[in-house]
């Protein structure tokens, strides 16, 4: 019975994440939200099986990692501003500067507030310090299209979430090394800094862009009218090309996050305007609701069923403080003389999500060192909740007045629509 009642609910959820976007479209409420909620009241229902991560590290791992790379390459796809130093400048330095800010401040507070342990204040760190690149629709780029002058402040958290979610992995092993080696540094920090940090972020990037080129010449240029696939568009060749770079990446012990939001991103480079990304992009991005709602509904249910057991007050601080005053502050002081207005970069700072890559970094990082479970899945599940829930309220009303105001300077200033691209307005 146990079964039936588990395809049941995997049915059910599916036809509300089909259904529940169109019903709640323009509102400030969710479709994360929905089955974040859904999945807390399902976890006080008598009779169903546990669904605690620590007696399932290795579902909640996979399962989390799968969503994770399916969700990087639908933020890839969906770019549409090309890559540069310049043009992608906002981004650059969310990575350079608001993320190991963000790590370092959550492991502060974590150890000082909440009395972690060295090693796993630097876990607790990393594994928050990543944005996600699913959970707040309405402040991602939306799909792809043939303009490549996309407004900054989607552009940013999606360019950023895409990144990030790989760029965080260095800090993940410098914890696991840490709680290794007693919480004490010694001369294997210098293989931590050219391995974990150097190396395999940049084989990682070069497997990307391997991947990512070679199939793009093959979809869109091949002399082989049968390999073009392209001709006759198949929406599951998104998942060859992200199940192949992130595999081919670990096996190199690369970063395979990276990896595939490389190989994305390249892949739109290829032939920037072919309708083939749209629906590739489609394609991805039902499948990754369906994924992120089985997701959310567990991580629900497993917050009702004791999940937050091991949360203190001070913990508790540390997830608050995350999402109100660290992400704000750092995105803040990372965007100062980067392109948008005051307005423009503050949303920016504010809507750092925080999602299913803090679960899978978590999952992880158990399942290879040995750190305090509860206290960490307590802290970790109650940010990424209070992400969804504030994030989620705000997202919709905050975006549609940020969008309201750069049309109305648009037509105040250059009397024109926003949205015109010889109109380039910041706020």
């Amino acid at each position: 019975m146990t079964a039936f009642v588990v395809f049941l609910l995997a049915g059910a959820s599916a036809l509300l994440a089909a259904v529940l976007p169109r019903v709640l479209r323009g509102r400030a409420f969710s479709l994360p939200m929905a089955f974040l909620g859904l999945g807390v009241l399902i976890g006080f229902l008598p009779g169903l099986p546990s669904v605690d991560p620590l007696e399932h590290e290795a579902v909640t791992e996979h399962l989390t990692e799968v969503v994770v790379i399916i969700s990087l390459m639908g933020a890839g796809l969906a770019i549409d501003r090309p890559v540069g130093w310049q043009r992608w400048r906002t981004t650059w330095r969310l990575l350079a500067v608001a993320m190991p800010l963000t790590i370092v401040l959550v492991a502060l507070t974590g150890s000082i507030l909440g009395g972690l342990p060295l090693a796993a204040a630097v876990l607790l760190g990393s594994a928050l310090a990543p944005t996600d690149p699913v959970l707040a629709g309405d402040v991602q780029v939306a799909e792809p299209s043939e303009d490549t002058d996309e407004d900054e402040v989607r552009f940013a958290l999606t360019s950023e979430a895409g990144l990030n979610d790989g760029a965080a992995f260095p800090g993940v092993y410098l914890a696991i090394a840490l709680a290794a080696h007693g919480g004490l540094l010694g001369g294997w920090l210098w293989g931590w800094a050219l391995g974990d940090l150097v190396i395999r972020l940049a084989v990682g990037v070069a497997v990307g862009f391997g991947t990512g080129w070679v199939l793009g010449r093959v979809f869109f240029h091949s002399r082989v009218e049968a390999l073009r696939l392209s001709q006759q568009v198949e929406g599951f060749t998104a998942l060859a090309v992200t199940f192949l770079a992130y595999g081919a990446a670990q096996l190199l012990h690369g970063y395979g996050f990276v990896a595939v939001f490389v190989a994305a991103v390249t892949l739109r480079a290829a032939e920037r305007s072919h309708g083939a990304h749209q629906v590739a992009h489609s394609f991805v991005e039902q499948t990754e609701r369906m994924l992120t709602a089985w997701v959310l509904l567990l991580l629900g249910a497993a917050m009702s069923d004791g999940l937050l057991g091991g949360l203190t007050w001070q913990l508790a601080l540390v997830a608050v403080l995350l999402v109100v005053v660290v992400r704000p502050v750092v995105g803040m002081v990372s965007t100062v003389r980067t392109d948008g207005g005051w307005r423009e970069r503050a949303v920016i700072a504010f809507f750092g999500v925080r999602g299913i890559g803090s679960l899978y970094y978590l999952a992880y990082a158990l399942s290879h060192g040995d750190f305090p479970d509860e206290s960490l899945w307590a802290v970790v599940a109650l940010a990424v909740a209070s992400s969804v829930v504030v994030h989620g309220v705000l997202a919709t009303p905050v975006v549609g007045w940020l969008d309201r105001r750069r049309s109305e300077h648009a037509h105040r200033v250059h009397g024109r629509e926003q949205g015109d691209p010889a109109v380039d307005v910041h706020l």
